[in-house]
């Protein structure tokens, strides 16, 4: 019997955070590697490399009911001196689901990350990360989606 348990409770564990069962279409990821770690201090090797510059790194939803679902987005540009390719987005929950540019970004031009979040099952205040996977120094860049779900009235 808690061989049972355990069984459910870790396919609820997975289930609940899981990935997306759609496939992905990804760039390779041996496009964003680099070595340079972007600390400050750090002199990188590339200063033609891509840079965001977002409109709003963190977006505040506001107040909202359990159960509703939002979607916001994300603006940026790409100031840097060649193409941004974002490889990935990655939600910190399955209930955050960010939608990418596939194509590269180039030099000047905007792009948009488009966040969906499902508050069903949430409560309180929400803090909602994404992390960008991209050729840019340093390689990963974290955006965010914040606000308040409240109990749904009778």
């Amino acid at each position: 019997m808690k061989k049972l348990v355990w069984s459910l409770v870790i396919v609820a564990l997975i289930s609940a955070c899981g990935n997306s069962t759609e496939k992905e279409e990804r760039l390779s990821v041996d496009l964003i590697e680099n070595n340079s770690t972007g600390e400050e201090g750090v002199q990188s090797d590339n200063d033609n490399a891509p840079f965001f510059e977002f409109v709003e790194e963190v977006k505040n939803f506001g107040q909202i009911t359990q159960g509703e679902t939002i979607t916001t987005v994300f603006r940026f540009r790409n100031v840097g001196k060649s193409d941004l390719i974002i490889s990935s987005a990655q939600g910190s929950c399955g209930c955050t689901v960010p939608e990418w540019p596939k194509e590269p970004i180039k030099p000047g031009a905007n792009g948009e990350i488009t966040v969906t979040f499902d508050s069903n099952g949430k409560f309180g205040m929400q803090n909602k990360t994404i992390t960008l996977v991209a050729n840019t120094i340093p390689n990963t860049k974290v955006i965010a989606l914040k606000g308040e779900v409240l109990a749904p009235t009778k």
